[in-house]
């Protein structure tokens, strides 16, 4: 449905450039690469997430996308409408791409009922382009009732919670009845357990309405749970694109290991491979990855993945185990619902996440296993 292709973006510096190979600072005179390049495609339907940290360009993309950014390179299309074409110099204003946005702060008018607040987009068209009255009270009241907002219609905006606004700045993008809903960080202002509730709840509404929509986040449990698809962006570049199970058990990159979720990482050199099986020599001794989509060459030095929840740990030997250490528990964290517990091997310090009925003592000595199947090979680099 839509389409980014090579996506520029650059501020500063005595003129326009050529994307880098990654964004961020750069000498006096030169620009500075918000979005080095980025490609990506949404289908229709699904709730596609960019995700990354602070200053990785996922809202300055957001923004082209909107209209709100003008690029200095790439091309944008939705459905089979050209939003902006660097080449052919085109670029539709943002009031007629028929998107609907919602932003970080909700831009709530303080001085209108809820009501008012969601009509308002409609009221404000050209004349010639308004719905009749009747059409604007039907679609008003359509979207405050699917935002469940519709016993608030009259009230001051001001005068709802935070959850509640939220969702009247969901509501006021819905009436439009957008091609493609843009969400810019909209659940960052919520306490933790009302953002919790809200990922399902606009999951449920982006489901049930059949809404294509782009989400900005820098909150990986926020990508886990919400996303059909999750690019992951660094320094104005697309690390990898897929569906959250794959980017979690999957990552392409240490970036994207690192910053979803939590990873032990261990160096190695690959001494044997054996259809999807690899045997990795590291300074702990020897690892198998098993099921490994890539077949780097015997002699090669990778970079071993292992997630904390992966690992099982006990105080005594397995029989017949393929991938064991043994160490010591250097010290250990209730999280409620697991306990995690750091464990020095050698010179690593290997973190481990068991069920809270588990809490072993530091200074324990304990064992380690990995499944085979657990274990995933990232580039070294």
């Amino acid at each position: 449905m839509l389409i980014v292709d090579g996506l520029v973006k650059s501020y500063g510096g005595a003129g326009r450039g050529r994307a880098r190979a990654s964004a961020g600072k750069a000498p006096d005179g030169e620009r500075v690469f918000a979005v080095g390049g980025a490609s990506f495609e949404v289908v229709e339907g699904e709730l596609f997430t960019l995700l990354g940290p602070s200053g990785c360009g996922k809202t300055t993309t957001l923004r082209s996308i909107a209209g709100l950014e003008n690029p200095d390179g790439g091309r944008i299309t939705l459905a089979d409408r050209v939003l902006f074409d660097a080449s052919a110099r085109v670029n539709v204003p943002a009031n007629r791409r028929a998107l609907g946005m919602v932003f970080q702060s909700y831009a709530i008018w303080p001085h209108m009922s809820v009501f008012k607040n969601v009509s308002f987009p409609l009221d404000v068209l050209p004349r010639r382009e308004r719905p009749r009255r009747a059409e604007i009270t039907e679609r008003v009241e359509r979207a405050l009732e699917v935002t469940e907002l519709s016993d608030y219609a009259a009230r001051a905006a001001t005068k709802l919670s935070g959850g509640q606004q939220q969702r009247l700045a969901l509501a006021r993008a819905l009436v439009i009845q957008p091609d493609l809903m843009l969400l810019d960080e909209p659940l960052s202002n919520l306490d933790a357990k009302l953002r919790e509730n809200m990922r399902f709840e606009l999951k449920r509404l982006q489901r049930e309405l059949g809404l294509t929509a782009i989400y900005v986040t820098h909150d990986q449990s926020e990508a886990l749970v919400m996303s059909s698809r999750v690019a992951v962006m660094n320094k104005g570049l697309i690390e990898q694109v897929g569906k959250p199970r794959q980017i979690y058990t999957n990552p392409a990159s240490r970036f994207v290991a690192e910053f979803i979720g939590t990873s032990n990482f261990v160096k190695g050199i690959v001494v044997s491979v054996a259809g999807d099986e690899v045997s990795v020599d590291t300074m702990e001794g020897r690892l198998v990855v098993r099921g490994a989509t890539s077949r780097p060459p015997v002699g090669d030095e990778v970079l071993l993945s292992i997630r904390p929840e992966c690992i099982s740990l006990s105080v005594e030997r397995t029989a017949g185990a393929v991938n064991e250490w043994s160490g010591e528990v250097l010290t250990r964290a209730f999280l409620g619902d697991a306990v995690d517990h750091v464990v020095g091997v050698s010179k690593l310090e290997i973190r481990t996440r068991s069920n809270p009925t588990l809490s072993i003592e530091p200074g324990t000595r304990v064992h380690l296993n990995v499944d085979p199947a657990k274990v995933t090979l990232v580039p070294a680099g």
